[in-house]
């Protein structure tokens, strides 16, 4: 079960306090603890939620233990649940909890997964109740054995074809995309487990990276576009399949390429094989990935993150200077802009904005004065460094608004005499429908108002946004438009596959 007291369990949280952002009034916070922030998850403030991470092993004695490491790099891709599945001798172990890879296994847990196979996942957290039967990897019968399923993305077509199947006598346990690939597979006229996944691949339409473990297999695959970041690694003999390279890094492994749109990959005891189940489509991987979403130290597609990130400061500092005493980046992904930022421009950079990574999701008693005090809970600022200082405020992104205003009036509570806020992103203006969980459209305050409405709304003494052109010269495409190689649909609402469901909007673990 989730960490902290349930309302239900302690006493009745009063009812959150109001903030104008624009023409609308929102609650610093609507879930059922205090710091679980506007729109369920993430903590205190309403940032994008994560994706997932997947991390796969072929041909490794200790598979599951990869896997745990695996994980713990691929955590800030979702902290919900985690699991693991592995196969020995065609035996299918397993073990799926709720919470931080950390708290769901244990030595305990993690002995009876052995095997030489493993694939592993990580979830992002939702608004709502937690739900361990959408815990991955999924494991299923089928005609041929045991399969086991693990996923990042989402199927924008999934609850069209659920229904269409429900309608042919399926039963779904779970709310989860992954479900329907399993039932897509089992009712494939493919005997040939591989066929049969080409043949399920071939009916979905979305951002996906699947992970597929057989009694003899390990099977991936990556949506036709590339919208998901997924890449293979080498341990010796061994094969790794990840998100992202910096789970690679935790385990001592080596980047070998990365998974190509359209690509499926088998490996079994006859080798390492690659096949296509559909001809690559426009490439389109999700910018948000090197704005906001990977680690620093990852690469994907051959970029370094905070590289392309610390360029984006740099191109935002030559498209939107301000004068001003010091630059402060939001904790965590928009330090290495703010670092940016401070070079190109030569003010100094400082840590004006410390995180306190340790809160939690926690339960305040209903008083006022400390529900007031709770705001700083898990950000605050400090006082000796912006007090009597004009600040330039960089964050990678501004989603409602309510995030951003109250960092403005914290770093204005603590003295800062100016506040200057710089978005090293374009504005994010519409839905994600391939695996990022997102706001509605009427929800976004950028697709809502004009920028000097947004600047208003946020307390802030100017704003400006990176340009979509800065965006992709800074991840290093210029501004080659829809043929750049990065999907920009939650800037410019183009959308590189169809959109055959707008109410499917997140990840495909929901």
């Amino acid at each position: 079960m989730s960490n902290g007291v349930k309302q239900s369990e302690a006493l009745k949280l009063p009812a959150a306090p109001i903030v104008q952002v624009g023409d609308g009034q929102h609650q610093l916070w609507t879930g059922e603890y205090f710091n679980e922030g506007v729109g369920g998850h993430g903590g205190l403030f309403d940032k994008l939620n994560e994706e997932c991470g997947v991390f796969g092993v072929y041909g490794h004695p200790d598979a599951s233990s990869l896997c745990y490491y695996g994980l713990h790099a691929l955590q800030h891709r979702g902290q919900e649940s985690a699991g693991i599945c592995t196969v020995e001798d065609g035996k299918f172990n397993y073990y799926r909890g709720m919470g931080l890879a950390k708290e769901v296994f244990t030595n305990e847990n993690l002995s009876p997964l052995t095997g030489s196979t493993a694939i592993a996942h990580v979830r992002y957290s939702t608004a709502g109740e937690s739900k361990l039967a959408n815990a991955q990897p999924l494991v299923f019968k089928y005609r041929e054995g045991d399969l086991a399923i693990a996923t990042n993305g989402n199927l924008d077509n999934a609850n069209i074809i659920k229904r269409e199947l429900e309608k042919k006598g399926s039963i779904f346990q779970t709310t989860s995309d992954t479900e329907v690939m399993a039932h897509l597979i089992a009712r494939s006229e493919h005997d040939d487990i591989v066929d049969a996944v080409k043949d399920a691949m071939n009916q979905v339409i979305g951002g996906f990276a699947f992970l597929i473990v057989t009694k003899d297999k390990l099977i991936a695959a990556l949506d036709p576009n590339g919208l998901r970041p997924f890449m293979i690694g080498r341990l010796g003999d061994a094969y790794l399949f990840a998100s992202e390279s910096c789970a690679f890094d935790a385990v001592g492994a080596t980047y070998f390429r990365d998974v190509q749109p359209g690509e499926i990959i088998v490996i079994d005891r006859d080798g390492f094989r690659s096949e296509r189940f559909t001809e690559s489509g426009r490439r389109a991987i999700c910018a948000m990935e090197y704005i906001y979403f990977a680690r620093p130290d990852s690469d994907i597609d051959t970029v370094n993150i905070h590289s392309a990130r610390k360029r984006m400061g740099k191109k935002l500092a030559m498209e939107a200077f301000v004068d001003a005493d010091i630059v402060t980046g939001v904790p965590d992904s928009s330090i290495s802009a703010a670092i940016g930022y401070a070079e190109q421009t030569g003010i100094p950079y400082e840590l004006g904005l410390i995180k306190n990574r340790y809160t939690g999701r926690t339960f305040i008693i209903p008083s006022q004065e400390l529900r007031e005090q709770g705001v700083k809970m898990k950000l605050s600022a400090v006082r000796k460094v912006v007090e009597g200082k004009r600040v330039v405020m960089i964050d990678d992104s501004i989603v409602r608004g309510t995030t951003s205003l109250r960092i403005v009036n914290l770093l204005r509570e603590a003295g800062a005499t100016e506040v200057h806020v710089r978005i090293s992103s374009p504005p994010f203006m519409n839905p994600c429908y391939y695996g990022i969980d997102t706001p509605d459209r009427k929800e976004l305050i950028a697709a809502m108002n004009s920028i000097e409405e947004i600047r208003k709304a946020i307390n802030a003494d100017s704003l400006h946004f990176l340009t979509k052109e800065g965006l992709l010269d800074s991840i290093g495409q210029g501004s080659a438009g829809s043929e750049s190689g990065y999907c920009t649909a939650c800037f410019d609402n183009s959308y590189p596959t169809e959109i055959v469901d707008v109410t499917k909007v997140g990840c495909a673990c929901d």
